[in-house]
């Protein structure tokens, strides 16, 4: 008897601890304060990165205008050139024979026409037989001159400053009509092209004014930047149907020859954002790719809600739709509250907890 009242004395201890702790952590629940916050709402800038493409500002193919052997090179390959440099010379016998051949018919004609006309003078000759002298120096001298354009073109010289890329024929080679040399490029400026979707090309579109001069940056492939900032300059007519991107290019100075044509990298642009939310990232969570925020209703009770992310910045996402600027939304402890639960907060202003997002950041 004894024995059962001494159990029954224990399990009514346990019972009694047991119910003290549920109350104690019921307790505690009920005293947990979570920290609530509103959208900052302000102008901003956004970085957008496009991967893109570098080309000079004249790339072109040198190619053989006659056919015959290349007699010589007179540059190496990747070596800069001055407008009007000779580069290659085509064996020119067989063109500078035409042309003495030219000159001579060129000269008959041309004495000729001087004895026709010295007869002319005196009556002795019809005026038509002079006539048909002169036609005759005419058509020499044309002959002379296609003779001269000939040998012209077995020199082929460099139509602008640019640099040499690599030989595809070497000396000794006998060329075609057309025949491709080399390839030669002007880097003093170089286009850097990228595609822009179609979205945000109609939000670049309402931000800029068609006379701005938006200044854009290039990143290079071992990631630094490139030290002189790009001008975007033209925007295609069109936009691509199987991507739904349009292409931009920026013109970047290039002095000191470091852009070559074929680069690729990354093109870095600012757009201005006007009255745009910002909110903490700490603050949303992710169902299904896609973004949600806890809003606090007036009766204090927790909503999911979803939003629409327009750009990400550091610490924090630009929100587009699915806020206001007078909603609260829970800044912290999201794991701790569900769906419809009431819960007790403090409000903390939004200017300071964005500025104080990499003092805050979890």
């Amino acid at each position: 008897m004894k024995s059962r009242i001494l159990m029954l004395a224990g399990l009514c201890a346990v019972l009694f601890q047991t119910g003290c702790n549920s109350h104690s952590e019921e307790h505690h629940e009920a005293e947990t304060t979570f920290q609530v916050t509103s959208p900052l709402q302000m102008d901003t800038l956004i970085t957008k990165e496009y991967v893109s493409q570098v080309h000079s500002i004249q790339h072109i193919e040198l190619r053989a205008l006659e056919r015959g052997y290349l007699q010589k090179i007179y540059v190496d390959e990747g070596q800069f050139v001055k407008k009007g440099t000779l580069l290659f010379k085509i064996m020119p016998n067989i063109y500078q024979a035409e042309l003495e051949s030219a000159e001579a018919e060129a000269d008959f004609a041309r004495i000729e026409y001087e004895n026709t006309k010295s007869l002319a003078d005196r009556n002795i000759v019809a005026p038509n037989e002079l006539a048909m002298a002169k036609a005759k120096v005419n058509k020499a001298n044309a002959e002379l001159s296609l003779a001269k354009a000939h040998l012209q073109f077995t020199e082929i010289r460099a139509p602008f400053d640019g640099i040499i890329d690599r030989f595809l024929v070497r000396e000794g080679s006998l060329l075609e009509e057309g025949e491709l040399l080399t390839n030669f490029s002007d880097n003093s400026k170089m286009w850097i092209y990228y595609n822009v979707p179609e979205a945000e090309y109609l939000d670049y579109k309402a931000q800029v004014k068609s006379n701005d001069k938006v200044q854009v940056v290039f990143e290079m492939a071992n990631h630094k930047q490139f030290e002189f900032p790009g001008v975007v300059e033209t925007i295609e007519a069109d936009f691509n149907n199987e991507t739904g991107n349009i292409a931009f290019r920026a013109t970047f100075p290039n002095p000191n020859g470091l852009l070559r044509h074929g680069e690729t990298g990354n093109i870095q642009m600012s757009i201005p954002l006007t009255n745009t939310l910002l909110i903490p990232q700490k603050s949303t969570f992710e169902v299904l790719d896609k973004k949600y925020v806890f809003v606090i209703d007036e009766d204090n009770v927790v909503h999911s809600r979803e939003i629409t992310i327009a750009a990400e910045l550091p610490h924090i996402y630009a929100v587009v739709k699915g806020l206001e600027p007078t909603d609260k939304i829970l800044l912290e402890g999201l794991r701790l509250v569900k769906e419809n639960e009431e819960i007790k907060y403090d409000f903390l202003k939004p200017s300071d907890v964005i500025s104080n997002l990499d003092l805050y950041a979890e």
